[in-house]
């Protein structure tokens, strides 16, 4: 039962007050720590005095070391890179490593302290003498090496140029409030730490300029070394910036001290700091005061969280006018590191509300400053590229856009979400515009400025003191009598989409009488603008839609009505979000043709056309027209035809495709994937083949979106028809034939550890067979990568025997007849010549060419292979192979791998086989066999996986 809107006003204030006033003891924190440049190692001692300031005795105490996740192949940082397909921490040598070697610890007495690691390496735990009670405080003396790492896994450690960024480089306590929040490092920016009073007397070479984020109370030089005495009160973790080059620039503006690198080398220096200047006045503006005494604002923390999106192009087609990208920039990185320092929520698991925040203000920030900034910039102005709606859309339609992104993938994941739970793609992008561009939909509901106050007095209140998500909604719903629970319950705390339509417009004298219906069934508010032409003559915010209802409002001169005009809303989709008012074929959408993708243009059905080239040796290079429907976002139905004149063949080839996909959930069953493809092409001289295929997929995949494991079921009926020259001779078989097709895929797809198997059940009028395959690769600690492949194969009946080519249906070792026309060969007919070289590893996967390689009983093979050095492999193939009145027969060759770029681009040298020592026989270069990959789709996906 839903608390009274009142009572939880008083409840939320209260426990606001609570919270803000109870005092608490601040840990006190003294470390002396010296850099030895030559080792690149901290030598530090720490004296920690921590304070009890809970209801409970504690006997242990947790700390954060983080600098320990560098140590190993094993530790949460390296699996997390292995997760998003990024393998430099899993192979790097052990110079190039991070750690912490703990050499002693004792408490107040001096009394040795036992200490031990948890499961993740990098938290440590150490054990008191005796129990520290309530509002008592125990003092550790903890000394210590920290072995810094490289900096190429993040931008933490040394660069071969002599920079140093030390962040996260000592010990810090892990907070307890009833329980022990343990975090560890998954390069996150989500360091969970309890606020200390902190000195740090930091000892390094003479050579280096010091940057930092803590107040700098003194620095001394001696002899070949400096020391500087930095010290911070209610902040977190002291970041260091060492540079042989004085990099880092202080200005002093009325409203806070800001040390800032951030590189724009275009942007005139003089001119950098009235931008910073007005940069600090919109943060106090809109914020509040900074507290602490500087403001440490770096080019590494922007490329941590950039601004994602045309503008990280290259600087010589840089979209945006040197100021804009400039104060953009500085902006950003400036509330990142504000908010961090100052709103102490749990960044891991409550980290939307700063996220919120920052973006809300980056998008007042360019409503305030630059109105009419088009999200292409100068590029919108183009010839041939304004035309795009794409061109057309303003700098801040980028956050629902974005958003959507994962959305219409079926990847969204609720701002509640852990952020080590979060896909990479929500995690860096989706998310945080989703939250940014929530506050603004709140905004335009309630009123701009009551969002605005409200953001302005938690920051006054709650900054540098511990602080819940509950504090800001507090904040948030006294601002208002208006009824906002459906932002926290709804918008915040599930991945519901929200998509509206107008189902039905029933025109009166002088009145209108709406039905809106709410698709997805997300109760939030709708906005509704009457528009004449292009100007809005009437607005209307509707709530409370669970599934349809039926408004009146007053009659004015609309022509149209449109649902969330101003797009303040991230609306899933909004094809339908508009009616005309002007008669029944009005309302029909226009057909409108444009050149290549385009983001989705709700008042136009968007035909898209791109020239392509398609080439096989039979058909020669196609020039062709490709005629889609798909834009930048994905849609649930597809079409996509390509008609190409082959010039060879001087006859029309290509493809087309309709397909439609239902998302069904989250995880298990989530997808229902509907389909019908044709193609015709040709695979000999003056011979064609054509196919029609209807199919139907259904997808599964686990609750943790991060896992990369998937299962798909697919059913497909492949009809193929052929027709030959006459010259070549009639048909060995049949030319028209229908197969049916079932198959289970079960994959898991890591860069450490990849398996995959698949059975698959084939069924027609001349034959019916299984077949079984199995992939694994395992990259092991000592950076060997080991592959093996398994395949089974049996014939259940087979009518073929007596065809004049009866292993057309046959299993093969080395290249499959590809009956079902699903590999892409560039000379699919070819038995000799360079084409006759390329192969795909299906069924057998042989490379060897060997005699009689074809089965009409059944096949078993193994491929192996292991590599010597970075690319190059050794490999192994061995198998048995029955056809029928034969015995069966065993087989193998053995060769050298080049692993290039896997399943991608491989070149494979036979050298030992059936056929004897294949290396030193004659004609040689024709037996080498090549794996190329050509499909842009299919290379894309190699750098578009580790987001997804």
């Amino acid at each position: 039962m839903r608390t009274p809107l009142n009572i939880r006003k008083i409840f939320c204030f209260i426990y606001g007050i609570i919270g803000m006033y109870v005092a608490q003891g601040q840990h006190t924190n003294n470390i002396t720590v010296n850099l030895n440049e030559e080792t690149k190692e901290l030598h530090i001692q720490q004296e920690f005095v921590y304070q009890n300031n809970s209801s409970y005795s504690l006997g242990f105490l947790y700390f954060n070391d983080w600098a320990h996740a560098y140590s190993n192949k094993n530790t949460g940082l390296a699996k997390r890179f292995a997760e998003e397909f990024k393998k430099s921490l899993h192979l790097a040598k052990d110079s190039e490593r991070g750690y912490t070697e703990i050499l002693t610890a004792v408490d107040n007495d001096y009394r040795g302290l036992h200490w031990k690691r948890e499961k993740s390496a990098d938290i440590l735990k150490f054990r008191l003498n005796s129990p520290l009670l309530p509002n008592e405080s125990v003092t550790l003396f903890i000394t210590y090496k920290v072995k810094l790492p490289v900096n190429k896994f993040t931008s933490y450690g040394y660069s071969n140029k002599g920079d140093y960024y030390l962040k996260d480089w000592y010990l810090t306590p892990s907070v307890y409030n009833g329980k022990w929040h343990l975090y560890s490092n998954k390069n996150l920016e989500d360091l969970y730490t309890d606020v200390t009073k902190t000195t740090v007397n930091f000892n390094y070479p003479d050579n280096l300029y010091l940057t930092t984020n803590y107040h700098v109370l003194g620095n001394s030089k001696f002899p070949t070394r400096q020391l500087a005495q930095l010290k911070g009160s209610k902040q977190k973790s002291c970041e260091i910036l060492l540079n042989p080059n004085k990099r880092f620039t202080t200005h002093v503006t009325p409203y806070m001290t800001i040390v800032s690198d951030i590189e724009a080398p275009k942007y005139n220096s003089i001119v950098q700091g009235i931008s910073i200047n007005n940069v600090a006045k919109f943060i106090n503006e809109n914020l509040g005061e900074y507290p602490h005494p500087q403001l440490l604002v770096s080019q590494i923390d922007y490329n941590k969280s950039p601004l994602y999106g045309i503008n990280q192009l290259p600087s010589f087609i840089r979209p945006y006018e040197e100021q804009f990208q400039f104060e953009m920039k500085f902006l950003k990185t400036a509330l990142n590191s504000i908010l961090k320092e100052t709103i102490f929520l749990d960044p891991r698991k409550n980290q939307w509300v700063n996220e919120a925040i920052a973006n809300y203000l980056l998008i007042s920030y360019v409503e305030q400053h630059y109105p009419d900034q088009k999200l292409l910039g100068k590029l919108s102005k183009i010839w041939g590229i304004r035309s795009f709606n794409l061109a057309k859309m303003d700098f801040n339609d980028q956050y629902p856009f974005l958003y959507n992104v994962t959305a219409r993938k079926n990847l969204d994941q609720s701002l509640t979400t852990p952020n080590d739970s979060l896909i990479k793609f929500n995690q860096k992008i989706a998310n945080k515009y989703k939250a940014g561009q929530g506050l603004t939909y709140l905004g335009a509901y309630i009123g701009k400025e009551k969002i605005d106050q409200s953001i302005k007095t938690f920051y006054k209140y709650y900054q540098s003191n511990t602080v819940k998500v509950l504090d800001f909604e507090s904040i948030l719903k006294r601002s208002t009598n208006t009824d906002i629970n459906w932002f926290f319950d709804e918008y915040v705390s599930t991945d519901r989409r929200i998509d509206f339509k107008i189902k039905n417009v029933e025109k009166r004298k002088d009145s209108l009488i709406v039905t809106l219906k709410n698709k997805e069934g997300t109760n939030v508010p709708i906005s509704v603008f009457g528009l004449k032409k292009d100007s809005v003559v009437s607005r209307y915010w509707f709530k409370d839609i669970k599934d349809e209802k039926t408004f009146i409002i007053p009659k004015k001169e609309e022509d149209r009505l449109v649902l969330n005009y101003d797009k303040k809303i991230p609306e899933f989709n909004q094809r339908d979000n508009w009616k005309s008012l002007k008669g029944f074929l009005a309302g029909n959408k226009k057909l409108k043709f444009q050149f290549f993708k385009d983001a989705e243009n709700p008042y136009y059905n968007q035909v898209f056309y791109v020239p392509i080239l398609s080439f096989n040796i039979y058909d020669g290079w196609a020039p062709g027209m490709r005629l889609y429907n798909k834009t930048l976002l994905k849609k649930p139905f597809v079409y996509d035809f390509a008609p190409s004149y082959s010039f060879r063949e001087k006859a029309f080839v290509g493809y087309g495709r309709v397909s439609y996909q239902k998302l069904l959930s989250k995880s298990g069953l989530y997808l229902a994937n509907y389909s019908l493809r044709g193609s015709s092409f040709h695979f000999q001289e003056n011979s064609r083949y054509s196919t029609i295929t209807p199919a139907i997929s259904f997808g599964w995949k686990p609750d943790n979106l991060r896992s990369n494991k998937r299962e798909f079921l697919s059913f497909r009926y492949v009809n193929v028809f052929r027709n030959k020259d006459e010259r070549l001779g009639d048909f060995e078989t049949p030319p028209d034939y229908s197969v049916l097709n079932a198959r289970y895929i079960n994959s898991n797809n890591g860069i450490i550890d990849y398996s995959s198997w698949f059975l698959d059940a084939q069924h027609s009028s001349d034959f019916s067979k299984l077949v079984f395959e199995w992939e694994y690769r395992k990259l092991f600690q000592n950076n060997r990568q080991f592959n093996l492949r398994f395949f089974a194969g049996k014939f259940l009946r087979n009518k073929t025997t007596n065809y004049n080519n009866p292993n057309f249906y046959s299993f093969a070792l080395d290249r499959p007849t590809d009956y079902l026309f699903d590999y892409n060969y560039l000379g699919r007919s070819e038995d000799s010549g360079l084409y006759s070289q390329q192969i795909i590893i299906a069924e057998g996967g042989f490379k060897s060419k060997l005699q009689n390689p074809y089965a009409n009983d059944w096949m078993t093979t193994m491929n192996t292979s292991i590599n010597l050095w970075k690319w190059i492999e050794v490999y192994g193939d061995a198998g048995l192979l029955k056809n029928k009145g034969l015995k069966e027969r065993f087989v193998y060759d053995a060769g050298v791998r080049l692993n290039l770029v896997t399943d991608y681009f491989e070149l494979y040298f036979p050298v030992y086989s059936n056929n004897g020592w294949e290396i030193s026989q004659p004609n040689y270069e024709e037996r080498i066999r090549f794996i190329v990959t050509i499909s842009p789709k299919t290379l894309i996906g190699l750098f578009t996986r580790k987001w997804f």
